[in-house]
């Protein structure tokens, strides 16, 4: 069945960087296209990057463009978020998902904080 497994979350300072990494199974990942996600305590999830298949075209949330990139590498299954210069608000449960399936990952938690 569809599996997605995030890791690389934890707690860092302000201007720290960090790479999540999105572990997937139990689909044709080179055919699908990929999202993160965010939820911060108290609010609602919401997008943050996308990558279509073939990892030619990127968008990102306005808040984090310049500080983090999403890339894939399909030959390991695997899709990244590399996030610099973190900052307090981007301290949140980070989620991949899957569109073409509804699907989502159990989350990885980052926390930006001196």
């Amino acid at each position: 069945q569809v599996q997605l497994v995030e890791s690389g979350g934890g707690l860092v300072q302000p201007g720290a960087s960090l790479r999540l990494s999105c572990a997937a199974s139990g689909f044709t990942f080179s055919s699908s296209f990929m999202s993160w996600y965010r939820q911060a305590p108290g609010k609602e999830r919401e997008w943050v990057a996308s990558i279509t298949s073939r990892g030619d075209n990127k968008n990102y949330v306005d808040s984090v463009k310049g500080r983090f990139t999403i890339s894939r590498d399909n030959a390991k299954n695997t899709v990244l978020l590399q996030m610099n210069t973190l900052k307090p608000e981007d301290t949140a449960v980070y989620y991949c998902y899957v569109p073409r399936f509804g699907r989502w990952g159990q989350g990885t938690e980052v926390t930006v904080s001196s």
